[in-house]
């Protein structure tokens, strides 16, 4: 069996996130579904994170096992073709048996799209407030973020994940015109995390917690302290980061 890396994108409007869910479509299954169509033998994916239900993805990753494919171009293209048009895979390579796209991924990159405008276009890709918000101070409290590791306050209670520690690389904000955009780098995410970081920065936009506010509600470790969660339609999994040699076949 050899190990194949899917690069793919996709508008998760339709989906109740990556992850296959009973009763409900999500992107994994409708690869997995498409692949083994194709391959003639049922095939199953894993994904290099779980973007929750309506959050897309410029950029993600899913390797899958199988015996030897003559011509991943021609697989990529056939793929392409059979499944729906908020999905794209954009190429297919073979790697290192032992490659893993979930955890070989050493960094991901989020960007969250807020406007105060009121945009025909692409309302369902943006998260639309009401007033100006202060970015100085958001960042601000943006800052404090690289002071700790522990985001229990951001994460989804009940998970199973064994540590809510997350080292986090980059964070900021910027305004253009009439939209706000946040972006987020991190070694890993925990369920909920990004949404909930910019639910409580944008308290601090609007004035309701300053700095030493933002350092009580990470140090809390409690969700219940931090902000309410963004939805999910304006969260875009942007990049997603890995050593090069898991792509050297030997």
């Amino acid at each position: 069996m050899n190990r194949y890396f899917i690069y793919l994108a996709y508008n998760g409007e339709n989906y109740n996130g990556w992850q296959i869910q009973p009763n409900a479509p999500s992107v994994q299954e409708t690869i997995e579904k498409g692949l083994s169509t194709l391959l003639r033998i049922p095939t199953s994916i894993v994904g290099a994170g779980r973007t929750d239900a309506g959050v897309h993805a410029r950029q993600m990753f899913a390797h899958f096992d199988t015996e030897d494919i003559e011509n991943v171009h021609q697989l990529t293209f056939k793929l392409n073709r059979i499944l729906p048009k908020d999905i794209v895979i954009y190429n297919i390579l073979k790697v290192r048996n032992d490659a893993h796209a979930r955890f070989d991924a050493t960094s991901r990159l989020y960007r969250y799209y807020i406007t105060t405008a009121k945009d025909p276009f692409l309302y369902h890709l943006k998260y639309k407030i009401h007033g100006e918000l202060d970015v100085k101070m958001m960042n601000a409290c943006t800052n404090i973020l690289f002071d700790y590791e522990d985001f229990t306050s951001f994460s989804k209670l009940h998970t199973d994940v064994k540590t809510n520690n997350c080292k986090i690389m980059q964070a900021g904000w910027e305004q253009s015109g009439d939209d706000y955009i946040f972006t987020i780098k991190a070694d890993r995410f925990l369920r909920n995390m990004v949404r909930s970081i910019v639910g409580t920065l944008l308290e601090a936009g609007r004035g309701k917690i300053d700095e030493n506010g933002m350092r009580e509600i990470i140090q809390a470790k409690d969700r219940g302290a931090a902000g309410t969660s963004v939805p999910g339609h304006a969260l875009f999994l942007e990049e997603i980061e890995y050593n090069n040699d898991i792509f050297i076949i030997e």
